[in-house]
């Protein structure tokens, strides 16, 4: 997209078919931010209208799968969480992965749910996942406040967990979780407008991947001869790195975290090129 000029002060909007594997206009993703925001009110409050309790379902649902999974995994299974309360180790876990599912499951219906805005007009169409990734992040900030309340709590009742300096890579952490959810979500909302079917599978394929993920053990739990297979799956350096943050025990190793942004940026940049393919002939297929 470019403008010309006519006259003094007078422009015309071209717009020109994209061409190439890769061709993502980020000046034009900035001009259109305003949008962006829009997309974001407007997800934030479609989400919660006509809900009694709003946002609080924000803290009600990790809350209660904290405690769930304390029962279940703790009490019952009495799974081992590296001496750390089991109560605060599955909200550290529930948190990152309320994020990363949300996201994800958001942003691969984004053909699909958004084709009636795509066929009418045009704009960057990553705004919409975009938006979502935004939206999901508000979510996060609310539940990380809740973690670090109980956090406190524990630290203050004597609990063997302390932070180290990789809490201040925290926000390193959340950047590369927004970018794996991104890049996978736009990724498989690109396989869905030819495989319809692919959008019934989105929850069993994402229920799986949590219980492939340290989320209700720690990644110690895990048998050396898995281990090769068990890292290439990007969430577990970021959900043990989280702990390790804050907790200061975890058996995650550099070789790890590097493997995980070395998937992600694989998925990102995937994601990215099927995208931007797939939109010049998505209203076609719809």
């Amino acid at each position: 997209m470019q403008h010309t000029k006519k006259k003094e002060n007078e422009w015309d909007l071209v717009l020109k078919p994209k061409v190439g594997w890769f061709d993502i206009d980020l000046i034009e993703l900035w001009r259109f931010r305003d949008l962006t925001g829009m997309f974001v009110k407007r997800d934030f409050v479609t989400l919660y209208k006509q809900t009694i309790l709003g946002p609080l379902w924000y803290i009600i649902q990790p809350l209660f799968t904290t405690l769930i999974f304390t029962v279940i995994f703790g009490r019952v299974a009495k799974i081992p969480t590296d001496s750390i309360p089991p109560f605060i180790f599955y909200m550290a876990g529930n948190v990152m992965w309320a994020y990363f599912s949300g996201t994800l499951n958001s942003t691969a219906g984004t053909f699909n749910s958004n084709a009636g805005i795509f066929g009418k007009v045009y704009f960057p169409r990553l705004t919409v996942p975009i938006a979502t990734v935004v939206v999901n992040f508000l979510q996060f900030s609310i539940q990380l406040v809740l973690f670090l309340a109980f956090y406190v709590y524990f630290i203050s009742k004597g609990a063997p967990i302390q932070p180290t300096l990789w809490i201040i890579a925290v926000p390193v952490l959340l950047f590369q979780m927004a970018l794996l959810s991104f890049g996978l979500g736009i990724l498989l909302s690109s396989m869905t407008t030819k495989y319809k079917d692919l959008k019934f599978a989105m929850a069993f394929f994402i229920q799986l991947w949590m219980y492939a993920t340290p989320i209700v053990y720690p990644l110690s739990q895990v048998p050396d001869k898995y281990l090769p297979l068990y890292i290439l799956n990007p969430m577990v350096a970021l959900v043990e790195c989280f702990r390790y943050a804050f907790f200061g025990t975890s058996a995650i190793q550099l070789n790890h975290i590097v493997i995980s942004w070395v998937v992600t940026l694989f998925l990102l940049i995937a994601g990215i090129i099927l995208f931007s393919r797939i939109e010049k002939t998505f209203m076609d297929t719809v």
